[in-house]
C-alpha cells in the first residue's frame, strides 16, 4: 500500500488520556472505567517511562516518588512542531485523596498520581512541576466522577490539590470532559447549575448525570453517566482527532 505524501515527516505517538477521579461514591467505577478505556483498540497499559518517544520529548529522569502507587519516572515534555499521528491510546490517573476511599489502587492497571507525588517530586528549582507536566502530556482530560466539592473548586478557580491544579493549568485548546456525580438534593441546589454553566463557559464538555436510585437510597438525578456512555464520548473525541489528521 502506498504511503501518503509527506508521511515520513509525521511524528507517531500515543494519544494521552488523563483521567481525574474525585470523592464521589461513583469512584467505585474507576477500575471498570480504566479497563474499558484500555479496551479501546490501540490502547496501552503503561506503568513506567511513558511520556512519548525520544523524537517527541526530552526525557529527563527525576527522583523516585515515594508516594506513588506505581513505580515510575516522570519526564519533562518539550513542545514539538512536527505533525503527529496518534497510533495508540495511553491512560494515566490523577486522584484526590478522598476518592481513594472508594477503590483499591491495586485494581488500577495504569500509573496513578496523588497529591503527595506533586510534593515528593519537587525538591529544587530545576525539578519538574507535576501538574504542569501532566497538562502538557495529556491530549484529553476526563474527570469522572466530578463531585460537588471539586465542581465548586473548578468553577471558582480554586486549585488546592494535584487534580485541581492540573485543571487550572489546562490548555483549553485541548478537550476536557467532565462527568458530574452527587446526591440528588445537591444536584438540585441552585449553585450547581451556576457552576455547571461556568465549566461549560470554559469550553469543557459535560456528560450529563442520570436519573436512578443512588447508593444513598435517594431516587433522582445525580448519578454519574454509565461507563459505556463515557467511553463512547472518548471514542468520539479520538475519531475527531483522527479526522483532523487525515484532512
Amino acid at each position: 500500500m502506498e504511503s501518503c505524501p509527506g508521511a515520513a515527516s509525521l511524528v507517531e505517538r500515543k494519544f494521552h488520556v488523563l483521567v481525574g477521579v474525585t470523592g464521589s461514591v461513583a469512584a467505585l467505577k474507576l477500575p471498570f472505567l480504566v479497563s474499558k478505556l484500555l479496551d479501546i483498540p490501540g490502547a496501552e497499559t503503561h506503568m513506567c517511562e511513558k511520556w512519548g518517544k525520544p523524537k517527541d520529548y526530552k526525557r529527563t529522569q527525576v527522583s523516585q516518588c515515594a508516594g506513588s502507587t506505581h513505580r515510575n519516572h516522570v519526564v519533562r515534555e518539550e513542545e514539538t512542531h512536527s505533525p503527529e499521528i496518534f497510533q495508540q491510546l495511553e491512560v494515566t490517573v490523577v486522584t484526590t485523596e478522598r476518592a481513594k476511599h472508594f477503590y483499591n489502587p491495586q485494581d488500577i492497571p495504569v500509573t496513578l498520581y496523588s497529591d503527595s507525588d506533586e510534593w515528593e517530586m519537587w525538591k529544587h528549582r530545576s525539578d519538574p512541576v507535576l501538574h504542569v507536566d501532566l497538562r502538557r502530556w495529556a491530549d484529553l482530560m476526563l474527570v469522572a466522577p466530578l463531585d460537588a466539592n471539586t465542581l465548586g473548586k473548578v468553577a471558582s478557580g480554586i486549585c488546592d490539590n494535584l487534580l485541581t491544579c492540573v485543571i487550572r493549568a489546562w490548555d483549553r485548546s485541548k478537550p476536557l470532559i467532565f462527568c458530574p456525580a452527587m446526591n440528588t438534593v445537591m444536584w438540585e441546589h441552585p449553585l450547581t447549575a451556576q457552576q455547571m454553566d461556568q465549566l461549560k463557559a470554559f469550553g469543557y464538555v459535560e456528560i450529563p448525570c442520570v436519573d436512578k436510585k443512588l447508593v444513598c437510597g435517594d431516587q433522582g438525578l445525580g448519578a454519574m453517566a454509565e461507563v459505556e456512555t463515557i467511553v463512547e464520548k472518548v471514542k468520539e473525541v479520538l475519531s475527531q482527532h483522527s479526522n483532523v489528521q487525515q484532512s
